[in-house]
């Protein structure tokens, strides 16, 4: 594989002095030497002039952030940083590549959870290139190759999670966020290394069951929700009933037989888990007629 290689450049505005200095010098003794009728002489210092024009081509800006990777007839010799004005060998090619950090979204892709339900899934991948002479050498395209493989990326994350968990002990892609963002980033940065990006961040961006049994999960997920409140409901209200038994049995001014607690314990449950308002009845019997 090609490594990146930092080449050192020369300043463009002491090249550009120089070279500026010397076109000057020679054009006034270019004029000089066909005045006095020495004709090679002023072709000499003519060529001088062009030489100075040539080498000026070589001067190049780096703009802060940003690399250019040098080529000479398709040999990599380097790549320089450096930000400013630079001069190097005008026979240089230069590739203009950035390094700055940036933001790819992938699209909604369509895909089949751990446990088979389709759902819709996309997520957002923070990058940059580290290594510029393997994204120009390595990949044919490293920006169409952190579209592909992040796609590639997202897809086989999600076949490895289900939608919701089924105990809490469980990883799932709604309730376990920050495991599933730190696994989706190294397997992003696995798929990147050989492109020389860097994966800083990856994040789902968007989840949801497929649009053909959204409804299903939905009625699923609320009856669920009921079924854990209706427990946590039930579990209270028999916290509360036990209280209230204890609180009587120490009591020495009450005294309840067997049939009137569990007369009590059914009516304390009827209104602790009614999921509406309990309306009242005067008893004016006993339990006994």
């Amino acid at each position: 594989m090609i490594r990146e290689r930092r080449r050192e450049t020369l300043s463009g505005w002491l090249v550009l002095g120089l070279l500026l200095g010397t076109l000057l010098w020679s054009t006034y003794a270019a004029v000089q030497a066909f005045a006095r009728g020495a004709g090679w002489t002023g072709i000499a210092w003519l060529s001088a002039d062009v030489a100075a024009v040539l080498l000026a081509c070589g001067v190049f800006v780096v703009n802060p952030n940003e690399a250019r990777v040098l080529q000479l007839f398709g040999d990599y010799r380097g790549t320089v940083h450096t930000p400013g004005l630079r001069w190097a060998n005008p026979l240089y090619t230069r590739r203009h590549i950035s390094v700055r950090v940036r933001n790819f979204e992938s699209g909604h892709l369509k895909v089949n959870d751990s446990d088979g339900n389709p759902i819709e899934i996309a997520a957002v991948v923070v990058w940059k290139v580290v290594d510029t002479a393997e994204a120009c050498f390595e990949v044919d395209s490293y920006e169409n190759y952190v579209k592909v493989q992040s796609e590639a990326a997202v897809r086989s994350l999600a076949t490895r999670y289900p939608y919701d968990a089924s105990d809490d002990h469980q990883k799932s892609l709604r309730g376990s966020t920050d495991a599933v963002a730190t696994d989706l980033k190294s397997e992003i940065q696995e798929r990147l290394s050989r492109a020389g990006v860097e994966a800083l961040e990856a994040r789902i961006s968007h989840l949801a069951y497929a649009p053909e049994i959204a409804a299903a999960m939905l009625r699923r997920q609320q009856a669920g929700a009921i079924i854990a409140a209706r427990q946590k409901i039930v579990e209270g209200a028999v916290g509360m009933v036990e209280m209230a038994l204890s609180h009587l049995s120490a009591s020495t001014q009450v005294q309840l037989d067997e049939d009137r607690k569990a007369a009590m314990v059914s009516n304390l449950l009827v209104v602790l888990c009614a999921d509406r308002e309990v309306q009242p009845v005067v008893n004016t019997g006993s339990i006994y007629q």
